[in-house]
């Protein structure tokens, strides 16, 4: 059995949130966002090792988690997607195996889709998969780039995007697996050339093809799941979710606008 690592990203300040409180605690039915993922993640694949890297308010977010095994790397600079992983090399540099990378603030991911997408990932053989959607409007949202067999290009975030690529309704979710062998050292030759000035995490899609590697996508069956919380509107929409979710387990199909590099 493939060893699995979870890396998850937290640094993100949230200011959209209006609110002095970092993004992945606020709460949400009584808990703070950053469980809900965490908890799918760990259930859906029972790693090895849980990385999460933070930034702003760290402090709190490892004392909210105090009781845990988790283990917190800083992220010290606000660089992009690419960076924040980066930040997790000293900790999961010489990890062998499978690392499942998500983001702190998609409380509705499901356990059952993370496990589908490692499943995917071991099935093709790939070295980059990439948990994705398919949407009404995309807007927002980094577009999938499909070759004409159907195998993953790349990802382009909107921002950078040309016109007819704003019309591609598949949508990147933030959430991906990637072997470990692969990260670190792609990770490494990421550039900011872009429209952000950043290191995005996308790119290694591109990388991987370069380099002749496999490619796959794992199209989540509700969008609704990989909602990125970035307001309070879209806070009490998810507590909304959850408490229906709880009387009515089935998919229900929401989609926030927030952008995922």
């Amino acid at each position: 059995m493939t060893r699995v690592a979870v890396l998850i990203l937290g640094a993100g300040k949230g200011t959209r949130m209006r609110s002095d409180l970092v993004k992945v605690l606020h709460p949400i039915l009584g808990q703070p966002m950053l469980a809900y993922p965490l908890r799918a993640a760990i259930d859906a694949v029972s790693p090895e090792t849980t990385v999460v890297v933070v930034g702003y308010q760290g402090d709190r977010v490892r004392a909210a988690f105090a009781h845990s095994s988790l283990t917190f790397v800083d992220q010290t600079e606000q660089m992009g997607t690419g960076h924040a992983v980066l930040s997790a090399d000293p900790v999961l540099g010489s990890f062998e195996g499978t690392i499942l990378i998500l983001c702190g603030d998609v409380p509705l991911i499901t356990s059952s889709t993370l496990a589908d997408l490692v499943k995917t990932h071991r099935a093709e053989g790939a070295t980059v998969t990439v948990l994705t959607a398919f949407v009404e409007d995309p807007s927002g949202y980094g577009r999938i780039l499909r070759a004409a067999s159907g195998e993953v290009n790349g990802i382009v975030e909107e921002k950078d995007a040309a016109d007819d690529q704003r019309t591609i309704r598949e949508i990147n979710s933030g959430i991906y697996c990637v072997e470990s062998s692969f990260l670190f050292p792609a990770l490494r030759s990421l550039g900011s050339d872009n429209a952000q000035g950043e290191y995005y995490l996308p790119d290694i899609v591109a990388i991987a093809r370069t380099q002749g590697q496999k490619t796959a996508a794992y199209v989540v069956p509700d969008p609704g799941e990989i909602m990125g919380v970035n307001t309070r509107s879209e806070l009490a929409l998810t507590e909304e979710i959850l408490r229906a979710r709880t009387a009515h387990p089935r998919p229900i199909n929401s989609m926030s606008r927030s952008r995922k590099e």
